[in-house]
């Protein structure tokens, strides 16, 4: 009996797909999606084969061509909104307008298998759909070495199961009405709503779950970066059976004359059923991912899932929300849902993770409010703008209340998260002053890490005259030493600040000092107290400046150093003889990976000199070379003292020559049980705060990987935070540039004509009958 009713199934599929493929309808979509995805498909592989035979080794071919914004996946899901509406209106509204519908009623077949034949059929004509892509992904897999073949199959496994669910509407709809162009404008109106409902109602906390689960929207986009996550999967089949559970209501509704409530009825209770079911299948801990991709590109990292496998018991990241600071945008409750996703990879390995949320006003950083409200207090502020989030005034603390909670002025009143362990320790995880604002990987796993270590100390030497942490004017180091709001900034990076004087003997949860640019020289004393930090194996980042050397050199002069007498200079046409751009040596790269974004960069070193460093290995030193001047035309500069209105002129009388100088060093020597870990840079003000800012035309630098690869060796590795994949494997195409000619025909003229031949032959063969 069983085995009736499935053939019955298959028979009305068989009949249905029939009708369709007798159709030019059904071609003509098929024909257009071939057109649409070949000239998208042609476009971004022909732009990679291009760089390619220009030289360029462009790295995640499978990702930039399947998966980027523009790739074809990204591409070919807006037509499949437009495609299904046409071709599913006719499901249903066929047999209803022709009354062929009470054929199929006296026939020995049921609701049920109606309506999943009906399905069935669409099914197999989407796999039509899929059968094209895989065209591509053949043609992709034959060209490009190493092709990462689970993230193609992960983004055609989204799509299929994103027209599945569009068919199954599609058929709900055409059960509705006789009339086909209803039952297609129905459908692009539901997935129109399902579109937008994400957005709806999020201000509302027990109804932005729901809606947010309704929506459809973006819900094929995980699947196209190769993640496979249970939550997706289970929605399209929760919507898919839901719409088709409708459709079946709908028939009984029809063939037993059902009364309007009952019918009714029954469609609610699929709604709330559905419903629950959602519900239950996207809260974190019932949730599951398969990373598809062949580096893992949407897992964490290996060191981060380490650090949160060391997190044990719960953890709860509570966001502070100032509705008077410009940033109250990204959490205000109809953003909830959309902030959950920044640490969506995090609940993947620690699901108890709990996420709060408090509103409060304050005085805060917003200009706009200022000019909006120049005369009104801060209470004023917030009740004028509370009704315009749809939020009551009674939801945001006083400042007092706040005071007794936590103290957020060191935070500026701003957007800020505070992590808190179950046993207590806590950490803050800020948003940054950068167009991307939120923090990366590396930012986040770094304050996860805070909470199950003690992280690195930088101590920075103050009392002669040194650049201080401090100081926000041009030549300070305020930037990357404490600020806040800077993502590279030491604290944000993983490692704790603190001043440092050597009036006493260096506190022994110091872990690296910093000494730039002093002005005296240290006393005995002072000078014994750092002898017997460097005793201890102690770390040190060193940077001198021009007229500096009587009093920096007394310091590097025992690591087998010298700071070089006058400065660097080299002959320019748009820039003062004594600015020097920097280069990094390869042997850096090894040393920390930081070093690395420096590769084919410049190292601007304002007012340089040169460093000396031959009797360094006498003092038990490895010395790697971080950095050099550019060119042989530098030269050692020690007679001009006005840079600005004096010409600069080699004289090898006094010792001056042209050659390559040494502008940063690294020594490494063992002391103590321990590797002791030395930098010493001939400029201070390449990590300065203007340096940071200023912008070059035709130099292309990042100073901020000075900063990061230096720490990162100073400190062993434990900060910042090394959030490195493997590099990608898919970096080569065997196709030229004549050779993509002839796939272009190929994609864009025979592929689509030689089905719309197949489609054509087929219609005239049926007209023949």
């Amino acid at each position: 009996m069983k085995r009736n009713k499935w053939r019955m199934i298959f028979d009305i599929a068989r009949t249905e797909l029939q009708t369709l493929f007798f159709s030019p309808i059904a071609w003509l979509t098929l024909v257009i999606f071939v057109v649409q995805a070949s000239m998208t498909f042609s476009g971004v592989f022909g732009t990679y084969v291009e760089r390619f035979n220009l030289g360029y080794r462009p790295v995640n071919l499978t990702q930039g061509i399947f998966s980027s914004y523009r790739g074809l996946y990204n591409a070919i899901l807006p037509y499949l909104f437009y495609y299904f509406p046409l071709l599913t209106m006719s499901l249903m509204s066929r047999e209803l307008s022709s009354g062929s519908i009470k054929l199929l009623y006296s026939s020995p077949v049921n609701n049920i298998q109606i309506i999943f034949g009906k399905f069935l059929s669409m099914m197999i004509y989407a796999l039509a759909f899929i059968g094209i892509l895989f065209v591509f992904i053949i043609f992709g897999a034959c060209t490009i070495e190493n092709f990462d073949i689970g993230l193609a199959l992960a983004g055609v496994l989204g799509i299929y199961l994103l027209i599945c669910s569009y068919a199954a509407i599609g058929l709900f709809m055409s059960s509705l009405t006789s009339y086909q162009i209803i039952a297609a404008l129905g459908t692009l109106s539901i997935l129109f709503v399902l579109n937008m409902v994400g957005g709806l109602w999020q201000d509302v906390e027990w109804v932005r779950d729901i809606t947010w689960w309704l929506s459809i929207s973006g819900r094929a986009n995980e699947f196209i970066s190769g993640l496979i996550c249970s939550e997706d999967v289970l929605y399209f089949v929760f919507v898919t059976g839901l719409f088709l559970s409708l459709s079946i209501l709908r028939l009984n509704a029809i063939r037993q004359k059902k009364s309007w409530r009952k019918a009714w009825s029954g469609y609610v209770l699929a709604f709330l059923f559905t419903f629950a079911l959602g519900y239950i299948t996207s809260r974190p801990k019932v949730m599951f991912f398969y990373d598809a991709t062949y580096l893992k590109v949407n897992t964490l990292t290996p060191n981060s899932q380490k650090i949160v496998e060391q997190m044990k018991g719960g953890l709860t990241i509570t966001t502070y929300v100032n509705i008077l600071d410009d940033l109250f945008y990204l959490g205000q409750p109809s953003s909830v849902n959309a902030d959950f996703q920044n640490f969506k990879k995090y609940w993947r390995f620690k699901p108890e993770i709990k996420m709060k949320y408090v509103y409060y006003y304050d005085r805060g950083y917003s200009p706009s409010l200022d000019r909006l409200f120049p005369n009104l207090t801060d209470r004023e502020r917030m009740l004028e703008l509370a009704p315009r989030y749809n939020m009551d005034s009674t939801d945001f603390k006083t400042p007092e209340e706040m005071k007794q909670i936590i103290d957020l002025s060191g935070e500026y009143n701003r957007f800020v998260r505070v992590l808190e362990r179950e046993s207590g320790e806590k950490t803050f995880l800020r948003v940054f002053n950068d167009p991307l604002l939120m923090p990366f990987e590396s930012e986040i796993s770094v304050a996860f890490k805070r909470l199950v270590m003690d992280m690195p100390w930088v101590g920075f030497v103050t009392g002669h005259g040194e650049r201080d942490m401090d100081q926000i004017g041009d030549r300070g180091y305020n930037l990357f030493a404490q600020n806040k709001l800077f993502r590279h900034s030491l604290p944000n990076q993983g490692f704790d600040v603190t001043k440092v004087t050597l009036d006493k003997d260096i506190s022994d949860n110091i872990n690296i000092i910093v000494i730039a640019d002093m002005h005296s020289p240290l006393s005995e004393t002072e000078m014994r107290h750092l002898k017997n930090y460097i005793a201890r194996g102690g770390n040190l980042f060193i940077a001198g400046e021009p007229t500096r050397q009587d009093a920096m050199n007394p310091i590097v002069e025992q690591f087998g150093v010298t700071f070089m007498p006058g400065r660097l200079v080299k002959e320019s046409e748009h820039y003062d003889p004594d600015m020097i751009f920097s280069l990094p040596r390869p042997a850096p790269w090894k040393l920390s990976y930081p070093f690395g974004y420096l590769f084919r960069r410049f190292i601007p070193m304002p007012t340089c000199v040169g460093l000396d460093y031959s009797l360094a290995p006498e003092k038990g030193f490895e010395v790697t070379t971080l950095f050099t001047s550019d060119t042989l035309k530098t030269w050692n500069e020690v007679e001009t003292i006005n840079f600005i209105d004096e010409p600069v002129v080699l004289n090898p009388a006094v010792g001056e020559k042209e050659d390559i100088y040494a502008t940063g060093i690294a020594l490494a020597r063992e002391m103590n049980g321990r590797e002791q870990r030395i930098i010493i840079l001939g400029d201070a003000d390449c990590i300065s705060n203007a340096e940071h800012s200023i912008k070059r035309k035709g130099i292309p630098a990042y100073n901020y990987a000075v900063i990061t690869g230096s720490f990162f060796w100073l400190s062993d590795g434990v900060a910042p935070f090394d959030v490195r994949r493997p590099k990608a494997v898919d970096n080569k195409v065997s196709v030229g540039m004549e050779g993509m000619g002839i796939v272009k025909i190929a994609f864009l003229w025979i592929f689509p004509i030689l089905l719309l031949g197949i489609g054509i032959l087929i219609w005239i063969r049926r007209k023949g009958r």
